[in-house]
């Protein structure tokens, strides 16, 4: 395993100046003895802040809570619009779905007809540079387009955007990654991404759209339309909404895959931080809508209406009749930890391409270039590829797409088409179910070998680039085609007879692959069995996904969580560090932290809020005699109660009149600025009582507090701020996610050690 110093000194050779991504990290001594903080950059950026999810029980929101919570009728209809909003994020997931698949389908089928047009003219020709020219010109255009939406529209919604959910997800607010015009970028640009021959898929942009979805429609509101019609406005929280995002996530996991329990458990394993009963059913509720609408869509474009076969984006077809054996599964865990090396050495790979991404490919139009440069390379090999293959096989000997034009003759016989054609001219969902499913016989070692060497580079090449792209269908390609191969192997060694299936294997080494890249196992072991039909897999499958992410685990991390890492975002873990018992809140708070009064002036508040240095969001609230904490007032309420003048002065009977928890809920989540607040409320001597927006019971812990117990605080609750107490109920210092995030630990030749990572400020 490559140690952090070493990885530290890579990046900063890597990284240009002028963005400031230093990254160090300083170990801490066998005494847990921690740096000083203002010493030293930092791996975690000051840019990313953190949902509100605990809720601030102030007395606008005691006063409102007994009104409706003793209202029956109005717990009712709150519970009840719950649910259809669920059902309406499934419902809209899957059109989406059905829109992205549509089109798709319509330009790829363009594609494939003019360009097989033009191959078989040229063979009679005996030249091949039209087509090819053709061929390069489309992906070229295609791309174009997919590239521009993202590079010069909306950055956020390239790649898969399954990192930026997680963090969302874990609690971290990511800017602009649910907004309408990100979804709208990420499902056109995904259409014309796959159309246009990137080694991408269009599944995993799914479950970013779905959040989108999940986040526009629990709101009843638009900010960037400045539409609002008034529906569903007590879901206009951070906790609420982060409820009906997991519910996105998994109702796009079941549009991609057929695969509602596996979205499911997708939200769990992957994102959610915080869960409950009542949140497993309402987002199973939203992922198996998302999977009939879808469904029901597509059986009517294919003309069978009614027939619900067609159980997601992609389909694996049924794998029945293909029992194994016991003696089978040691070559499965071998296979699984030969997915996970080959995914350890793509995410390696991966990682120093966007390394250097970010050091030169920063500007627009350089992203726009570079993305057609990888089609049109993606686009000539594919077809040198085909040109090069002289294995030609007979129409009814192989499965391909419904439709004959994606398979092309060339120089083979009447009646036979180019073998290489059906998995490099074909869209890659059909090219994995092409080696699943295909008869013995219809590839050869040479061919799936060649095949996923070069898909292999292209798709490592390939994520990252500023177009909308998914990974899941592009590694579990790889991994089919190698997995054949492997099967392929066995029946020449033992016997085609005796127990050897090629599209067993396939499935073997596509989740062999896919987990070796990604690291993930019970929800990917879910949705591998629904997208087959085969629960017989299962231990198969989970065998092989924990022996890749065993494997890929000792060398370097999953891809999401490498991209997340690089973007510095303060995540959270599961689990807290090792030896962090060692660390007390004393180390880890900010000191010395601002606090404000019961009533306190205008003008200070001001200066608090306009000074970077203090700006936690979140601020105590003490009492001006004996210092002792009375309250937390967050950062949002306080500027929405400069910008509406609530001032002590303008009081008719109390300060708290003029407003409405409902002027709160209308703010969210773009609440105003500093520099909306006019300086003309400055030097006028007023002053804001305080009392009546704070929350009066905010969580606190001792200054002995161990860092354990504080990560546990952080992640079971939601936390955003967390006040440290001394002896004296004197409030010492603030711990907020970004001083949890900064910590880790690391084992380096058996001895365990933590260590703290720099802020980057950007």
């Amino acid at each position: 395993m490559r140690s952090v110093k070493r990885r530290t000194s890579e990046i900063l050779t890597a990284i240009p100046r002028d963005l400031q991504r230093r990254f160090s990290s300083s170990w801490l001594s066998s005494d847990v003895q921690l740096v000083d903080v203002n010493k030293s950059s930092h791996l975690i950026s000051t840019r990313f802040e953190s949902l509100d999810y605990d809720v601030a029980e102030n007395e606008l929101y005691t006063k409102e809570a007994d009104q409706r919570d003793s209202d029956v009728y109005f717990r009712m209809r709150v519970s009840l619009a719950r649910w259809f909003v669920m059902f309406l994020i499934g419902v809209l997931t899957a059109l989406i779905a059905f829109a992205i698949d549509t089109g798709v389908a319509n330009l790829s089928n363009l594609k494939f007809s003019i360009v097989s047009y033009f191959m078989d003219k040229a063979v009679d020709n005996g030249g091949l540079c039209v087509p090819l020219l053709i061929w390069v010109t489309f992906g070229a255009g295609m791309v174009l387009v997919a590239s521009v939406l993202v590079a010069f529209l909306e950055p956020v919604a390239a790649g898969s955007g399954i990192p930026q959910i997680k963090c969302y997800l874990n609690g971290v607010k990511i800017p602009r990654v649910v907004r309408i015009q990100t979804l709208f970028c990420k499902a056109v640009g995904v259409m014309f991404s796959v159309a246009g021959g990137l080694a991408v898929g269009k599944e995993g942009p799914m479950i970013h759209s779905g959040a989108v979805v999940a986040a526009g429609i629990s709101q009843g509101a638009s900010k960037s339309f400045n539409w609002d019609f008034k529906l569903f406005e007590y879901f206009r929280h951070d906790n609420e909404k982060r409820d009906f995002v997991s519910g996105g996530a998994a109702a796009g996991v079941a549009a991609a895959f057929g695969s509602p329990v596996g979205g499911v458990l997708f939200s769990l394993e992957e994102g959610a931080s915080f869960w409950n009963q009542a949140l497993t059913w309402r987002v199973l509720f939203s992922a198996m809508v998302s999977g009939f609408t879808l469904n029901f869509a597509l059986s009517w474009y294919h003309g069978h209406f009614g027939e619900l076969s067609y159980t997601g984006l992609v389909n694996f077809g049924v794998f029945s009749g293909q029992p194994y054996n016991w003696y089978e599964l040691p070559i499965f865990c071998i296979m699984g930890a030969f997915g996970g090396l080959l995914g350890a050495l793509f995410n390696a790979i991966n990682y120093r391409i966007t390394i250097f991404r970010v050091k030169f490919v920063h500007r627009p139009i350089i992203k726009v270039l570079e993305a057609m440069v990888v089609a049109i390379v993606s686009c000539a090999m594919c077809f040198l590829l085909i040109y090069s293959s002289d294995l030609c096989s007979a129409d009814d000997a192989i499965l391909t797409a419904e439709d004959d034009s994606s398979v092309l003759q060339l120089f083979c016989n009447d009646g036979e088409f180019n073998v290489m054609s059906t998995l490099t001219f074909v869209t890659p969902e059909t090219a994995v179910k092409c080696l699943f499913h295909a008869p013995l016989g219809s590839f050869n070692i040479p061919l799936l070998v060649l095949f996923s060497s070069i898909y292999y580079i292209l798709a490592c090449w390939t994520y990252g680039l500023s177009v909308p792209s998914g990974l899941f269908i592009p590694s579990l390609l790889i991994g089919a085609a190698w997995g054949r191969s492997v099967g392929i192997f066995l029946g020449h060694l033992f016997g085609v007879e005796v127990w050897v299936d090629c599209g067993k294997y396939a499935l073997i080494g596509a989740a062999a692959n896919l987990g070796g890249v990604v690291r993930m196992t019970i929800s990917l072991t879910v949705i591998l069995m629904e997208a087959t039909g085969n629960v017989t897999f299962g231990l198969p499958l989970m065998l092989v996904l924990m022996t890749a992410k065993f494997v890929g685990d000792v060398f370097n991390e999953g891809i999401y969580d490498m991209h997340i890492h690089l973007m510095s975002v303060p995540i959270l873990g599961w689990e807290a560090p090792h030896l962090a018992h060692q660390v007390k809140a004393v180390q880890v708070m900010n000191s010395p932290v601002k606090t404000l009064k019961p009533i306190e002036k205008v003008d200070v508040i001001y200066t608090l809020l306009n000074d970077p240095k203090s700006c936690h969001n979140g601020y105590p609230v003490v009492d001006e005699v004996t210092g002792q904490l009375r309250g937390l007032i967050l950062r949002d309420h306080l500027l929405i109660l400069m910008q509406r003048n609530i001032f002590r002065e303008f009081a008719d009977d109390g300060n708290h009149s003029q407003l409405r928890l409902r002027h709160l809920r209308d703010a969210y989540p773009r609440f105003p600025t500093i520099s909306d607040i006019p300086t003309s409320i400055l030097g006028q001597g007023f002053s804001i009582d305080l009392t009546s927006y704070m929350n009066p019971a905010p969580y606190i812990v001792s200054d002995q507090s161990s860092l354990t117990k504080i990560f546990t605080l952080f992640r079971a609750l939601g936390l955003r701020h967390l006040c440290v107490m001394s002896n004296g109920n004197q409030v010492i210092g603030m711990v907020t996610r970004k001083d949890l995030a900064r910590f880790k630990s690391k084992t380096h030749k058996s001895s365990t050690q933590i260590y703290e990572l720099s802020y980057v400020r950007n």
